[in-house]
């Protein structure tokens, strides 16, 4: 199977300058940076403001002191060690602390930091957690990469799944479709897999990460449309990132393209609090502003997204924000508390729900669920609070 190459080292990168190179190289030290050339071609150099170069190569800014590293309090819904159960139906397996693409805005980016040890080789503590709760039907294999594991592996985790007569839906998160798309339309054996065990009563899910319309290159659309020849089902889920898709424009051509390889546009997301990702944040305001105008670029088809910020509480859909007001609701809850809807005042500066005044009377911050996995927001280092990124004072 051809696979591509890929490159560990930013000083490999002779596009960049020299000097640029140095400063970045700082930065690498701290977190990973992993890249193949298939994905470095999509590129344009010439170009300062590349969208596909702010995706995956290194920016000064991800030193700054903003956001924490586990800005949704992950570690609060561990269960067992590299299992987290946090909605009643839907498990999550941090079966891969591995990327094939590290994206500079990753809300896992604590997974990238050698002092960090999240996802399990040994699935098994998850797997026997999910056979002994029969409320559990969504399994989501997760990490990390999950379509990054080797084949075999990934057999193996599907067929204990399949095992557990309650689990109908499995999902797999990924960028491979568009960042490494031959490891998919390449690997028959990886295609067969899932063409067994994607059924009409039981499907597969991949939950692709498709941050912009180039990277829609009929390499991707082809292992997309493998998958779906091998049964599973694909769907999309995006963060709005500034200075990547925040134009109207191009975020409605992104739901135009998905839409017409029949991915499902799933959701948009505003981009998490995370620390290191300041560069890619925007307020509530004009998150929502962009998404409702790329909207109205595209059919009924692409306006099926849900624009949500996915917090400590669960994911909350916006539904409008309009004249200093934002109108959400829960489209999922920790709590069980689906479609509570709450209207709350909202600052020009408010880039979360935790910075919309009197949020903290719809939720409280969860306690850990067990011991055995490392706090990540008490990893050395961690800013204990955030910096507004946009109109700070």
């Amino acid at each position: 199977m051809a696979q591509p190459r890929y490159v560990t080292n930013i000083d490999k990168l002779t596009q960049i300058p020299e000097d640029e190179r140095a400063k970045l190289k700082t930065i690498t030290e701290k977190f990973v940076f992993r890249v193949n050339d298939y994905y470095l071609n999509l590129i344009n150099w010439q170009d300062p403001n590349d969208p596909i170069k702010k995706l995956i190569i290194p920016n000064e800014e991800e030193l700054d002191e903003y956001g924490r590293w586990d800005a949704s309090d992950e570690d609060t819904n561990y269960v067992v060690p590299g299992c987290q159960h946090k909605y009643r139906t839907t498990a999550l397996l941090i079966v891969s602390e591995v990327c094939g693409a590290y994206c500079r805005y990753c809300f896992r980016k604590r997974l990238f930091r050698n002092d960090v040890k999240e996802a399990m080789s040994d699935v098994e503590p998850g797997l026997k957690y999910i056979a002994e709760h029969p409320e559990i039907n969504n399994v989501l294999l997760t990490g990390g990469d999950s379509l990054i594991l080797a084949t075999p592996k990934i057999r193996m985790i599907l067929e204990r799944l399949r095992a557990i007569p309650h689990v109908k839906i499995i999902r797999f998160g990924s960028k491979l479709p568009v960042f490494n798309p031959m490891r998919i339309s390449e690997d028959e054996e990886l295609l067969e897999t899932i063409r067994e065990f994607s059924t009409v009563d039981q499907r597969i899910y991949v939950m692709a990460h498709i941050n912009h319309p180039r990277e829609l290159t009929d390499e991707a659309k082809l292992a997309i449309d493998k998958l779906h020849q091998a049964g599973a089902i694909v769907v999309n889920q995006t963060p709005v990132l500034k200075g990547i898709n925040d134009d109207p424009k191009v975020l409605g051509e992104l739901l135009d393209k998905l839409s017409w390889a029949g991915v499902t546009p799933y959701y948009f997301f505003v981009n998490r609090p995370v620390a290191g990702n300041k560069s890619f944040v925007l307020t509530l305001k004009e998150v929502y502003d962009i998404v409702e105008r790329a909207k109205a670029h595209t059919s009924g088809l692409g306006k099926r997204i849900r624009l949500s910020m996915s917090h400590t509480s669960g994911k909350i859909e916006i539904l409008a924000i309009e004249d200093g007001k934002a109108y959400l609701k829960y489209h999922q809850s920790r709590e069980e508390e689906y479609g509570k809807f709450m209207v709350l005042d909202c600052p020009d500066d408010a880039a979360w729900f935790d910075d919309l005044p009197g949020n903290e009377k719809y939720w409280s911050k969860p306690k850990k669920r067990t011991d055995e996995v490392v706090s990540v927001n008490a990893l050395p280092d961690v800013p204990q609070g955030r910096k507004k990124a946009v109109g700070a004072k």
